[in-house]
């Protein structure tokens, strides 16, 4: 056989070298692969063995947690139900007092006008309004001229007081208030030149006893701001947004009972030297003539040119709310720009009386009874179930009430007030019918989104305590 020789160079040897180390390297990686599979083969078979001690190590795990928690939690309670003394003698003296979300707010309430956002209240800049004077009375054209206020002293009889507290058995008329017949009221309702009506403070022997002190500061108003919170039911809020003029020109009276007062120093609120809290001058009345609070608080509300004498204009706002413009301003903007004489809120939910008494008894604010007597005196006296009335609601809102002490509007508030005394407190069912039979002119009834301007609303704090009478 002959001999085949194959020769190879240096170069071919060295590459054929490569390709050997190449194939080495990739069955290294292919065992590295294979070894990595044993490995989880060998943790899957030791788990499948051991699985039962897996699958309970974290539940018993959970459960020694848990007998810790019931261990900890008698501790816990036997601390809060056995407190110290002195931690309880804490809390009971430093209440926190939690702070309504809108308090002190300031920015304008808007409503789009024609596609255009406006302000609800266009009140003057501060600049105008520090100029302000109040203007030569200019009330419109009205056959009242003037209104006399009924008095025990009218009457001679000496059986006054007796009568009265007879009347009162039956009815919430009392020494304060007289007792006006049916005739009486008819004929309160009659524009005469002179008026002659019941309007409180008929007795001297009738209540709500003001000292001689805060008789005289009251005596020096010309424009007030009042409000009031008998019973302890709501705080009292600062007013805020006045200029200065405002301050110098304007009163800022607040009434209370004993009973307010006793609930506001527990909580550290205290007047002062000068009778103030803040820029409230507070007013403590004795011997309120109603045991319903909710009465009681219808005499400064209605009764103000009886209160405050000398003043020609006054603006009341009830105690959940807090007052934050200008009063100069407001009374430019609601009255002297209207030429009105009053300004009352139409009711943002309802526009007739009738719904209104619906309501007042689906809301539990009156009974049923009582309302029916109010309804049906007024649908005897030929009260329509009107929507409007002069073009707007014909039913209102009064938390906020703007007025000039004009004879025509202090007529008006007498009559309303001996309508909430002979029948229910709810003063909205009232008032309709009462402006309706009176049809004063220059009544200013303003959309609810300018009282939601002049007022931050918090609602009421608490529950009113009612007035306990002493049994004779």
């Amino acid at each position: 056989m002959n001999n085949i020789s194959i020769s190879i160079s240096d170069e071919e040897s060295d590459e054929l070298a490569g390709k050997l180390r190449a194939r080495v390297r990739r069955k290294r990686k292919k065992l590295g692969f294979r070894g990595k599979n044993n490995l989880i083969r060998r943790i899957f078979r030791v788990s499948r063995r051991w699985w039962p001690v897996l699958l309970f190590l974290p539940a018993i795990a959970l459960l020694l947690f848990e007998i810790s928690k019931l261990a900890v939690k008698p501790q816990e309670e036997g601390k809060f139900s056995d407190p110290e003394p002195v931690k309880q003698a804490k809390v009971s003296t430093e209440p926190v007092k939690e702070v309504p979300a809108n308090l002190n707010r300031l920015d304008p309430v808007t409503r789009v006008i024609g596609g255009v956002r406006q302000p609800c209240l266009k009140l003057l800049s501060p600049e105008e309004i520090e100029n302000l004077e109040f203007p030569i009375s200019s009330e419109p054209k009205s056959p009242i001229k003037k209104v006399v206020y009924k008095s025990d002293s009218d009457n001679h009889r000496g059986d006054n007081i007796t009568l009265s507290k007879q009347s009162a058995e039956a009815t919430r008329f009392n020494l304060f208030t007289g007792v006006q017949t049916l005739q009486e009221r008819e004929e309160s309702f009659k524009a005469n030149e002179t008026a002659m009506v019941h309007c409180g403070f008929y007795s001297e022997h009738g209540g709500f006893k003001i000292s001689d002190d805060d008789k005289s500061y009251m005596q020096t108003c010309k424009a007030v701001v009042s409000t009031c919170a008998f019973g302890g039911g709501d705080d009292l809020y600062q007013p805020i947004g006045m200029t200065e003029a405002s301050l110098q020109k304007v009163c800022y009276v607040a009434f209370w009972d004993e009973i307010t007062r006793s609930a506001q120093e527990a909580e550290g609120i205290k007047i002062n030297e000068e009778h103030k809290i803040g820029k409230w001058r507070i007013v403590v009345v004795k011997d309120l003539p109603f045991s319903d609070q909710r009465l009681n608080g219808k005499v400064p509300k209605m009764l103000s040119h009886r209160l405050f004498p000398q003043a020609r204009y006054s603006i009341w706002v009830d105690s959940k709310s807090q007052f934050r413009r200008d009063p100069l301003g407001v009374l430019e903007a609601l009255l002297w720009r209207s030429n009105s004489t009053l300004a009352i809120s139409e009711h943002g939910a309802r526009s007739s009386l009738y719904d209104e008494a619906k309501a007042v008894v689906k809301k539990n604010k009156a009974t049923p009874e009582e309302v029916e007597v109010q309804l049906n005196q007024y649908r005897r006296d030929g009260m329509p179930d009107d929507k409007r009335f002069n073009g707007k609601k014909a039913l209102s809102e009064a938390s906020i009430i703007v007025r000039e002490h004009t004879p025509s509007t202090n007529l008006l508030m007498c009559v309303w007030f001996n309508e909430v005394v002979r029948f229910t407190s709810r003063d909205q069912l009232s008032f309709p019918y009462v402006l309706r039979r009176l049809n004063l002119p220059a009544v200013h009834m303003f959309p609810v989104c300018i009282r939601k301007d002049l007022v931050n609303s918090m609602g009421h704090r608490r529950k009113v305590k009612p007035l306990e009478r002493l049994s004779s």
